[in-house]
């Protein structure tokens, strides 16, 4: 009886699907920016304005030192590999005072782009990137709610609850975590089926079927805008919209 129970213990096992490689990958070696390129609005892809994105103490460092005025020049740091079914997971800590001229709604304001199109397709004046976003928020101390691990939309569409979700922005069940402090962010993609977004190891927001089409982004080159087709891969970035933020242990498993 022993023997026959293991036999069929075996032979379950065998028939369950392998959900995960088990080897985590750093995409960023905490040296340089070796693997990643840049886009910012109104400059040609790959050049670092200001040294917006740099590499100090091993974070990414996003800075605005170098500005003056914002001039809506957001800005995306792309790693130069896409991804379809993956599990991400990085550590984010906003700091220091919104730039100069940035709007009012980016203050404390971030995000992980992905699913998005190659930034070498990206135009001068595009202002975004056609992806999803995971978008990253701190409290503003004033008492109220303010949820991180919120899904925005560039440029595309998602399901929720069964439905095309009507609005940009899809606030999650997050806590709100304050400025300085280092919050742990995953992001467990399965192509174009589910997305799963985790803030300090809580499952904050779910949705699935990301699609082209919505509004937002402006710039975009036509030939690219297919409304209804379906996101199944894309390239993940760091976004960067005027608030200094550090990302540090950027880390990836594809799942199978």
């Amino acid at each position: 009886m022993i023997k026959y129970v293991y036999l069929i213990s075996l032979l379950l096992l065998s028939c369950s699907p392998k959900e995960e490689n088990e080897v985590w990958v750093n995409l960023f070696n905490g040296k340089d920016l070796r693997d990643w390129t840049v886009k910012i609005h109104h400059h040609d892809v790959g050049e670092n304005f200001g040294n917006t994105f740099r590499v100090v103490d091993n974070m990414i460092q996003v800075r605005y030192d170098q500005y003056g005025d914002f001039n809506d020049q957001f800005a995306h740091l792309y790693y130069n590999k896409p991804f379809s079914r993956f599990h991400l997971k990085l550590e984010y800590q906003f700091t220091g005072e919104l730039q100069q001229g940035a709007p009012d709604y980016t203050i404390l304001n971030s995000g992980i782009m992905f699913h998005s199109q190659d930034p070498r397709t990206m135009l001068k004046e595009q202002n975004w990137p056609i992806s999803v976003e995971m978008q990253l928020l701190a409290g503003l101390d004033d008492g109220k709610s303010r949820p991180t691990g919120n899904m925005c939309s560039p440029g595309t569409n998602i399901v929720y609850k069964g439905e095309v979700y009507p609005g940009h922005c899809l606030n999650s069940t997050s806590k709100t975590y304050g400025k300085n402090e280092w919050v742990q962010a995953e992001l467990i993609v399965w192509g174009d089926s589910l997305i799963t977004q985790i803030i300090n190891g809580d499952t904050v927001l779910q949705y699935s079927k990301p699609t082209m089409g919505g509004g937002v982004v402006n710039g975009y080159d036509s030939t690219l805008w297919k409304p209804g087709t379906p996101l199944t891969a894309g390239f993940i970035a760091l976004q960067s919209e005027g608030q200094p933020i550090n990302f540090r242990n950027v880390k990836l498993r594809e799942l199978e």
